[in-house]
């Protein structure tokens, strides 16, 4: 199985590198591409940079390199995640641009049909941030909201990331055991 992994300027960088050390963790060869926000929000969230993000994943691409694999459609990946996904990256994908890397990715995975899944990271939200969500909603891609349920009884940050990193890979049909579900 191979996942690309985008990782984007909002908040909440600790989703991302958790699930990156899930996916290594269940032996799925990763294809990580980070914004330049993407970094500095999880050297200032996570005190960890960009050289560790690399060593967590099997293949990194950078962000302006649109000749690397993943920028392809012949490139077989089984899904692709973006997480966080700030609203500039959200709002790039729905209008179909392909500034960077990420976005490109992201416009081959939905354009070959394959599934996609987007960790948006915003508060309050706004009408066209709802709009743009609401678009990509339309076409199959899968909206997971930063919010961690805690019916689970989280006792740790790790608890609350685990359900958020969990429930992705759910969209995905990976199943990684990182929280106990409702019974």
């Amino acid at each position: 199985m191979k996942i690309i992994v985008g990782m984007t300027g909002g908040s909440c960088s600790l989703y991302g590198v958790a699930l990156l050390k899930a996916l290594e963790q269940l032996g799925i060869e990763t294809h990580l591409i980070v914004s330049r926000m993407g970094e500095y929000v999880t050297k200032h969230e996570c005190d960890i940079d960009i050289s560790e993000l690399k060593s967590m994943a099997t293949y990194f691409h950078e962000i302006n390199d649109l000749a690397a694999p993943v920028a392809s459609g012949s490139f077989k990946a089984d899904g692709m995640i973006i997480i966080p996904c700030s609203m500039n990256t959200l709002g790039a994908i729905a209008s179909g641009l392909s500034l960077n890397l990420i976005h490109r990715a992201a416009d081959v995975t939905i354009k070959e049909g394959r599934k996609l899944v987007i960790v948006p990271r915003e508060t309050p939200l706004s009408v066209i941030h709802l709009e743009n969500m609401l678009k990509l909603a339309r076409i199959g891609v899968k909206i997971v909201p930063a919010s961690p349920g805690f019916y689970h009884n989280p006792q740790t940050i790790g608890d609350l990331v685990n359900i958020m990193v969990g429930r992705v890979l759910d969209q995905l049909g990976i199943e990684a055991n990182l929280f106990e579900r409702w019974k």
